[in-house]
Parts: C-alpha cells; sequence; structure tokens
C-alpha cells in the first residue's frame, strides 16, 4: 500500500510556491530521483513548524497530502513526489491542527483533573480546566480554560479562554478569548477576541477583535477593530469606530471607519509611512477622509 503523510504546506499570497502556482484540490507529481531540499514537493508534518519558512502575516496555508517517493530525512519537512492540495486553513485551524497533532502523540496525567496546572516536556500537550495553568515545552500545545494561563515553547500553541493569557514562542501561535492576552514570539501569529490584546514579534502576524489592540513587530502585520501598529515596513490594518493605526518607517497604515449604527464603511484611507508626510511611530485617527495625529 502507497504511504499517505499527512502534511502542512505554506504558500505565497496567490497561492503560489517558487514560482508555481498551485490550486486547492489538484494534485501534482514530480518525476526523477527525490531529494529534499533538492527535488521534490516539500509539506511540514507539524502545523506551525510551516512558520520557519512562510511568515504568517503574508502567506496562505493548506492542509496537504504526501505519496509516492518519500524523503523525511530532513527534521521538519518531509519531500515526496506527489502532492494533493487539501483544505485552506487560517492561522485558527493551524492552531487547531497543532494541538490535535500534539495530543495525538502523547498523554498527561494532569489532563484528567480540571482546575489543576498542567505542566508537560518537550513536544507534550498541557491542559488545564477552568481557571487552571498549562505549560508545555518546546513544540507542545497548552489549552488552559477561562481566567486560565497558557504558554508553549517555539513552534507551540497556546490556548486560553476568555479573560485568560496565551504565549507562544517564536514562530508559535497563541490565542485568547475575549478580553485575553495572546503573545507570540518571531514569525509567530496571535489571536485575541473582543477587547483583547495580541502582540506578536517580528514577521508576526497580531488580529484583534472589537475594542482591541493588535501589535507587530517589523515586517509584521497587525489587524484590530480597535487600535493596531506594526514596526517598520509592516502593516497596519484598523477598522471601526475611532480607530487607531501606528507604524514604522515604510509600513503601510489601512484605517476604515464604520457607520454608527452599521458595520458599512463610510470612509477609508491608505497611506505610506514615509517619516515625512506620514510619521513614524505615531498615532492617527481618520478624520473627514484624512489621517489626523492622535494627541
Amino acid at each position: 500500500m502507497e504511504q499517505k503523510i499527512k502534511a502542512y504546506k505554506a504558500f505565497d499570497k496567490d497561492l503560489s510556491y517558487r514560482g508555481f502556482k498551485y490550486e486547492v484540490g489538484k494534485e501534482y507529481e514530480e518525476t526523477g530521483d527525490i531529494k529534499a531540499c533538492e527535488k521534490g514537493f516539500h509539506a511540514c508534518p507539524y502545523p506551525l513548524d510551516v512558520f520557519g519558512y512562510y511568515a504568517p502575516a503574508r502567506s496562505r496555508f493548506c492542509e496537504v497530502e504526501q505519496s509516492g517517493q518519500i524523503d523525511d530525512s530532513e527534521s521538519d519537512k518531509v519531500c515526496s513526489s506527489k502532492i494533493r492540495i487539501g483544505a485552506e486553513l487560517d492561522i485558527r485551524g493551524l492552531v487547531k491542527a497543532a494541538v490535535s497533532f500534539v495530543k495525538e502523540r502523547c498523554t498527561n496525567e494532569c489532563n484528567a483533573d480540571p482546575g489543576k496546572p498542567a505542566t508537560a516536556g518537550y513536544r507534550g500537550a498541557a491542559t488545564a480546566g477552568y481557571g487552571g495553568a498549562a505549560t508545555a515545552g518546546d513544540r507542545g500545545a497548552a489549552t488552559a480554560g477561562d481566567y486560565g494561563a497558557a504558554t508553549a515553547g517555539d513552534s507551540g500553541a497556546a490556548t486560553a479562554g476568555d479573560y485568560g493569557a496565551a504565549t507562544a514562542g517564536d514562530s508559535g501561535a497563541a490565542t485568547a478569548g475575549d478580553s485575553g492576552a495572546a503573545t507570540a514570539g518571531d514569525r509567530g501569529a496571535a489571536t485575541a477576541g473582543y477587547r483583547g490584546a495580541a502582540t506578536a514579534g517580528y514577521r508576526g502576524a497580531a488580529t484583534a477583535g472589537d475594542s482591541g489592540a493588535a501589535t507587530a513587530g517589523d515586517r509584521g502585520a497587525a489587524t484590530a477593530r480597535g487600535k493596531a501598529s506594526t514596526g517598520s515596513n509592516g502593516l497596519s490594518v484598523a477598522r471601526g469606530n475611532n480607530v487607531q493605526v501606528k507604524g514604522g518607517i515604510g509600513a503601510i497604515l489601512v484605517i476604515a471607519e464604520e457607520g454608527e449604527d452599521t458595520c458599512d464603511i463610510v470612509d477609508w484611507k491608505a497611506v505610506l509611512v514615509d517619516g515625512e508626510v506620514v510619521k513614524a511611530d505615531t498615532w492617527y485617527r481618520l478624520e473627514n477622509g484624512e489621517l489626523v495625529e492622535v494627541d
């Protein structure tokens, strides 16, 4: 029987990889000798490893199936002669897949007792109930209930409920519920709900819900329905009522004001932070269609 491997692949915004454009639902085949980093189709069995190759802020991701000739000599990716492009996933989908990946491969005796702190080692999975604290090592998955705190190491996934705090290391993904705080390192993805705060490092992606605040480092992307901030060459997008944006030199700022009683856009503007017309590291709001500095 032909070996089939479930994996995850990152693409550019147009679903291309190294100049070749893929399509969801199609299968592709490479002939000849297959060798990792040289020839064949590459994908990562562990979902969050894709962030090590493509930053979340400017990429798209799909679940894939690899088959045919297989070279799995690399530690974080598999090379194959055949690949089928499956469903496209957003950041939340990747986080969910990462948590499932780890939990399927390990157990933790603390998981069965909600409310107790749960700690797992390298590649472990830690789950704590309502008000609990969960900590997992590198590439681990940590989940905590409402008011809980979840921490995962590099390439890990941390999820906390409402009012919780989720922290993941470089290339990790952190998700927190309403009024929660999510923090991810370089190339990581941080998502927080209503009134939450999301922070991601260099080339990271930060998303916050209504009245929330999103901050991303240089070349990152921050999206919020409150306040959005990025470093140099980043992207800040804010939409809502009385929203604000700022960014470093070379960043693109997009701000959209909605109607008082609707979600319809009544005015919007996109600008480049050049340091002269639009100042760096300065908060702006939209007034009568023009950017105005916030005192």
